[in-house]
Formats: structure tokens, sequence, C-alpha cells
């Protein structure tokens, strides 16, 4: 699990200013990279992204702005190098339904994740076909997904168990030099039942209302 001092909470009310800095695609992005891949310049997250440097200067000293970037190492003339302030930014779901401002940043923050988990199986693939992982990751990575009966209670503590495990882990394997970035998505997405009503032939007809 993320210690609390790695962690950027953002509250509604408080962070107003930072909750919009951080719904353009390219910061979002800008700062994923920091996060992944360590400390870069302006530069080196165009050829990254495949924007411009103007652009991604311009967008990182927004994120810097807000507190999400600062730099890296002092200039000495050189180009300046940015690196993530945090490993996680995080929110109340609850705090976020106040306003549709709030709710078209969780929409667009879920929406960056869902494109880094494209990105990142791309680059699992090419890693793969390249031969850059060993053998011994074969077996352990993959995809799954599971439908599960729970309360809101149960998936609750779901996420919690998983992040606690998840930091123990990595806290226990932090100095193996056999350790790699591993990337984890994981979702817990409660589905509304639908209506169903019996016709006369005993077929279940979905409700149209």
């Amino acid at each position: 699990m993320v210690s609390e001092e790695r962690k950027r909470v953002l509250d509604p009310e408080r962070d107003t200013a930072a909750l919009k800095a951080l719904t353009h695609p390219l910061r979002i992005r800008l700062l994923g990279l920091l996060r992944l891949e360590g400390p870069g310049t302006a530069s080196e997250m165009a050829v990254r992204t495949g924007e411009s440097s103007a652009s991604t200067s311009y967008h990182l000293r927004v994120l810097a702005k807000h507190g999400f970037v600062a730099e890296a190492e002092h200039r000495d003339g050189r180009e300046r190098r940015w690196r993530a302030m945090h490993e996680l930014t995080s929110w109340s779901n609850e705090a976020m339904e106040a306003s549709d401002e709030t709710r078209a940043f969780v929409s667009a923050s879920r929406s960056a994740q869902l494109t880094h988990l494209e990105q990142t199986l791309a680059r699992y693939v090419e890693d793969s076909t390249a031969g850059r992982l060993g053998p011994e990751w074969v077996e352990p990575s993959g995809i799954t997904d599971v439908v599960l009966q729970l309360t809101p209670d149960s998936l609750t503590e779901l996420w919690a168990e998983f992040g606690r495990k998840a930091g123990e882990l990595a806290a226990r394997d932090a100095d193996d030099p056999r350790a790699r970035q591993v990337v984890l998505l994981y979702a817990g997405l409660p589905l509304a039942g639908r209506s169903t009503a019996t016709g006369q032939d005993g077929a279940a007809e979905e409700d149209a209302r």
C-alpha cells in the first residue's frame, strides 16, 4: 500500500483548481509517465508522448503549480528535470458526486486509466516478444475478471485487503534484484440488476422502462 506521505488526496471543495488542471489528458499522461518511468525533462517527455517540447513544458509547469510535480534537480544551465511528487492520486468517490465538474474529473481519470491499460498491454506484448522478460514471468503474468456477489461493505473490505497485501509484497521485494515493475489495474464495478418479467411463453422478458 502506498504510504500516506506518498499519496495526494484531492478534496472537491479545497482543490477545485488542481482538479481542473488534472482533467487535461496530456497532463494526466505526463504525470503517469513521471510516476512510472522516473524524472524527465520537457524534451524527453515530448519524445515519449509525441507532443512538442513547448507543449510538454507548459503542461509540466501547470502540474508543478498545483503540486503534482516538482524540479528533480537544480538547473545549472541545463534543461529543467521534473519528478512526480506523489505515487498515487486518490479521492472520495462520494465526495466527488458533489457537482458535474467533479463527476467529470472522475470520468476523465477512469478514461485515462483505460488508456493506460491499453498502453501497458502493448508494452507487455512488445517486451515479451522481444525476449526482454525472462521465462520466470510467463506463468504469473496475465489478466482475469471475476464476477462476485458482494455487499458494499464487502467490496470496501476487498479494496482495503488488496491494497494491504500489495503493499506488504512490494515492501518485501523492494531490495530483491529479481523484482520488476508490475502494473496492477483492478476494479470493483457493481452492476444494477435488470428487472425481468415472465411472458406467457415462460421466457424472461427484459423490462423496457
